[in-house]
């Protein structure tokens, strides 16, 4: 039975009432729009159908979680927490995150094998989101179509790039460095000399997502790298932006669920993940946040299917960089943005 998001709780609170000590469940994740969503397509039909209480914990980001993680040796205080592939590949490999199983979370064997590889045992891949051209639709005479669109002498003083503590920056760097002849990983030379030439376009360097948005909302930008999901956030409000994934390709952001290795309810956590992959939950997720989905059966609406990531077909159009890979250069790669393309802004 489905119940609305308004009578949800409601029932929920029943369930809790006649079970007398309820069981309880805390998940880490986003505030604002993404709090607002999830609360209501994903946590309040699970607390309705298991009786579980969920806490949510709208701390940190993904980075700032993880670090938690690890300072606690896997008793960070929460049971569930929305991470990135990276974190997810690295607190498997340090041992702080719990590995994941079609026995205990039967969806994970209805992901795409290509998107649920990068993200490692430790991950399950809720959604998918794609760096992505945003652009403004009253200040740009054409749709771009290209990422060397950032380059056009018109944009010069009107984009806005973030810091290499931001992943978006090492995935702009790949991206480049493939589009002008290097590679993902061993030869990004192309790509730090062209996001050089981007720098001397920009107006400077931000680390926060949401900070970048507020130039383009302002119109002191006209144009930047930012994740498809945000920037349909901002369609969805009414700004005069829209946004593209040009011809040479993008690298997903794939965002996963992770269960700490000491989880104080590590049964709960589990069902939760399940949960969160079922075909009406990953449907009901990817039309309400508007995001892809790891999942490649599930059915939504064609204006969605048109700009996310939602096929196999789309899955492969994807740059897709070894992650672990990616970790073990991002020292040596911040150094260098430093020292080739920050100096180049100023």
């Amino acid at each position: 039975m489905r119940y609305t998001a308004l009578c949800a709780p409601a029932i929920a609170s029943m369930v809790w009432a006649a079970n007398g000590n309820a069981e309880t469940l805390i998940v880490n994740s986003y505030g604002g729009p993404y709090e607002t969503i999830i609360r209501e397509r994903i946590i309040e039909p699970f607390e309705s159908k298991f009786g579980i209480k969920v806490i949510y914990d709208a701390v940190g980001s993904a980075s700032q979680d993880y670090a938690k993680i690890k300072a606690t040796n896997g008793r960070p205080g929460f049971d569930v927490v929305v991470m990135t592939a990276s974190q997810s590949l690295e607190g498997c490999k340090e041992g702080l995150l719990d590995e994941l199983s079609p026995k205990e979370v039967p969806n994970l064997a209805h992901l795409s094998s290509v998107i649920a590889g990068v993200a490692g045992p430790c991950g399950a891949v809720h959604e998918v989101q794609y760096l992505s051209l945003l652009y403004r639709t009253d200040k740009l005479a054409e749709r771009p179509n290209s990422w060397n669109a950032l380059l056009d002498d018109g944009l010069k003083g009107k984009i806005i790039l973030p810091t290499f503590q931001n992943v978006m920056a090492a995935y702009l760097l790949e991206i480049y460095s493939v589009a002008h002849g290097g590679d993902l990983l061993e030869n990004v030379d192309p790509g730090f000399a062209a996001v050089a030439k981007l720098a001397e376009q920009s107006i400077g360097f931000e680390q926060s997502s949401s900070v970048m948005e507020t130039y383009i909302k302002g119109g002191d930008v006209w144009a930047m790298p930012f994740w498809n999901g945000r920037a349909q956030l901002l369609v969805d409000g009414g700004l005069p932006v829209d946004y593209v994934l040009p011809k040479e390709g993008s690298i997903p952001l794939v965002a996963t669920l992770n269960v700490p290795k000491h989880a104080a309810n590590r049964d709960a956590a589990l069902k939760f993940v399940n949960f969160f992959l079922e075909k009406t939950s990953q449907e009901a997720w990817v039309t309400g946040y508007k995001v892809g989905s790891g999942r490649i059966d599930i059915e939504v609406p064609a204006d969605i299917r048109a700009k996310q990531i939602t096929t196999e077909a789309d899955l492969k159009a994807l740059l897709l960089p070894d992650l672990a890979a990616v970790a073990t250069r991002l020292s040596a790669w911040g150094e260098r943005w430093e020292r080739d393309v920050v100096a180049a802004a100023r």
